[in-house]
C-alpha cells in the first residue's frame, strides 16, 4: 500500500515537472520577448557580471559572519574552561 502511494506521488511530481518545463517558456516569451523585453548581448553580459559580483560578495560576507561566530564560540569555550 505504501509503495503504490509513493509511486503515485513520484509520478505526479514527474508530471508536474514535465508540464512546467513545457508550458513555462511559452508563457514567459511571446515572439521572443521575455519579461525583460528585447535583450541584446550587452544586457546579458552585464547581467552575468552582476551575478558573478553578487555571488562573490555573498561568499565574502558569509565567510566574515562565520569567522566572527567561530571567534565568539572559541571565546565562550575559553571562558568556560577558565571558570571551570
Amino acid at each position: 500500500m505504501n509503495l503504490s502511494r509513493r509511486f503515485t506521488a513520484c509520478l505526479a511530481a514527474l508530471w508536474v515537472s514535465v508540464l512546467t518545463l513545457v508550458v513555462t517558456p511559452a508563457a514567459l516569451a511571446a515572439d521572443g520577448v521575455g519579461l525583460a523585453g528585447r535583450v541584446n548581448d550587452k544586457f546579458i553580459t552585464f547581467f552575468c557580471f552582476g551575478l558573478i559580483a553578487f555571488f562573490a560578495i555573498l561568499v565574502t560576507v558569509l565567510s566574515l559572519i562565520q569567522g566572527r561566530l567561530d571567534a565568539k564560540k572559541d571565546q565562550r569555550r575559553h571562558d568556560f574552561d577558565r571558570f571551570s
